[in-house]
């Protein structure tokens, strides 16, 4: 018998397969849940994004939510790692929080976590939600880690790191903001950028007495 015919149902060919298939799949389904939202995105949506069969996706992922929660996971642990990266270079905190912003905004999805888990609290399942919050809760804590480190330092003020982080990613949020006309507050990524570290700057900066 041929090794294809003895492929369990939904497994794809390994001669059809250019990169590995769940990366496909949630890569996929990223675009699609962060454009569109959990509960108007199909199990069948996502196949036909990344060009395999509906068997296919169950074979990975049993169900719907199981997609959704692993898609969200894998999405907060590659911000997690380019935070990372770029929050342990080798310039001032203030360039680095610049850089991270401008990356940010020049971003084509605005990463709203609370938005995408519109819709999901009675389709997920207890553990899968708590998979969701550890990721997201660890991505925050980079940044968590690099405040209390920069306090250590005297690099800015001692203030509580949890209400710095959350702080500056509440400006973030505002620099994704569109008003009627569909117009940002700012012309340019580089001036929202600029006016975003230099506001949140002015509360962490340690002043001189």
């Amino acid at each position: 018998m041929r090794s294809d015919e003895q492929r369990p149902l939904g497994r794809p060919r390994a001669s059809d397969q250019t990169q590995p298939t769940t990366e496909s799949i949630t890569e996929a389904a990223t675009q699609l849940f962060t454009k569109n939202g959990y509960q108007t995105v199909s199990v069948n949506d996502v196949a036909k994004q990344c060009n395999v069969t509906k068997a296919t996706i169950y074979y990975y992922f049993p169900s719907k939510a199981e997609l959704f929660t692993e898609t969200m996971v894998q999405m907060m642990i590659r911000i997690r790692k380019r935070i990372n990266a770029m929050l342990h270079e080798p310039i001032p905190l203030k360039s680095r929080l610049y850089n991270i912003t401008k990356t940010h905004l020049s971003a084509t999805v605005d990463i709203d976590i609370n938005g995408f888990m519109k819709g999901t609290t009675h389709t997920l399942s207890p553990e899968q939600l708590e998979r969701i919050n550890k990721a997201e809760m660890d991505m925050y804590q980079s940044i968590e880690q690099v405040f209390t480190h920069a306090m250590e330092q005297k690099e800015i003020r001692e203030i509580n790191p949890v209400f710095a982080t959350h702080a500056y990613l509440s400006l973030l949020k505002v620099g994704n903001y569109n008003n009627e006309k569909q117009a940002k507050i700012y012309d340019s990524i580089d001036e929202m950028a600029e006016q975003i570290i230099e506001l949140f700057w002015e509360g962490v900066q340690i002043k001189e007495s």
